[in-house]
């Protein structure tokens, strides 16, 4: 005669939605909490356009949890098409989220007016928020403790973390914090899986990263890539992927930036690119890269929503 059997373990899942400022370092964060790179960091504003999904899952005997982190796009007043889409994505994020985490960029400063907005709108999202304050890591004592005080005075009445995203420093905390927010829940997603991006779109992105490195001024947020085409293939006995990726820009102008003189600057994106698609799927890859130009791109509905944002 068996006696019962044991209760299943407990889990605990939820959605947490990252909000703050362009270039506060939102996506550090994520990946640092993966453990894996789910999303590409650049330093200039405005890098995330998709709402990002990482998966943190923590399997135990007695109570696991699942964290599925958003990465939001950087929250701010509409311009165009393209930022009122990532606006409105903000918005649905919030509300359908579990807590959300205000971060903070305690080198640039804490509590100007973008971070007095940001606030104001996690105030009204009737969610938990949790505040931090990154890059800690390059702060002295005195800048440290003002950061912390700037923080605590946006009025969200939350414990603030210091924590440096870069190093990992405070992040355990901040972790332990945001699992304690989580509701009973079985996992969303397997508890391997460590984003909900499509393939495509990874390497999409880890394109477009390479391409933020090399350009400036107006370059980098007038481009988009999008990978049309990924072919497994058997080439002389060993396993080679192709892929082929488009590079949307707005004029000619930009077009001639991103090819270069001679292809020059067109060879260091794919060079490079290669060398995170490689990293990412684990194989040999063989990488087209093309540049088409259509004008004011960031406005058309159409194209956005086939890119997916």
């Amino acid at each position: 005669m068996t006696g019962p059997a044991d209760p299943p373990p407990r889990t605990r899942a939820g959605f947490v939605s990252l909000a703050g400022r362009p270039n506060v370092g939102k996506s550090t964060l994520v990946n640092a909490i993966v453990g894996h790179k789910v999303a590409i960091v650049s330093d200039k504003p405005q890098t995330t356009r998709r709402a990002i999904r990482g998966v943190a899952t923590h399997v135990a005997d007695d109570v696991g949890w699942q964290l599925v982190l958003t990465d939001l796009p950087g929250v701010q007043r509409p311009r165009d098409a393209l930022t009122e889409r990532m606006q409105r994505r903000v918005e649905s994020e919030l509300a359908d989220a579990d807590a959300a985490l205000l971060l903070l960029n305690g080198e640039q400063g804490v509590g100007g007016p973008g971070d007095r907005f940001i606030a104001a709108a996690l105030a009204s999202a009737s969610v938990p928020v949790v505040v931090a304050v990154n890059k800690v890591d390059r702060l002295n004592h005195t800048r440290l403790v003002e950061a912390l005080q700037s923080a605590a005075d946006l009025g969200l009445d939350a414990e603030v973390f210091p924590i440096s995203a870069r190093t990992g420093k405070g992040v355990p905390r901040l972790l332990e914090e945001l699992t304690g927010l989580l509701p009973e829940s079985p996992f969303f997603f397997p508890p391997e899986d460590r984003s909900d991006q499509s393939e495509r779109v990874m390497l999409a992105e880890l394109v477009r990263e390479q391409v933020l490195r090399r350009t400036r001024q107006e370059v980098p947020h007038a481009v988009e890539v999008q990978v049309e085409e990924v072919l497994e293939e058997d080439h002389e006995g060993e396993g080679l992927i192709t892929v082929r990726a488009l590079l949307w820009t707005e004029t000619e102008s930009q077009k001639g930036i991103l090819i270069g003189k001679g292809g020059a600057m067109i060879k260091a994106i794919g060079t490079a690119s290669r060398k995170e698609l490689e990293r990412e799927l684990g194989a040999r890859v063989h990488l087209e890269l093309s540049v088409r130009v259509r004008r004011s791109w960031r406005a058309d509905d159409a194209l956005l929503d086939r890119l997916g944002i």
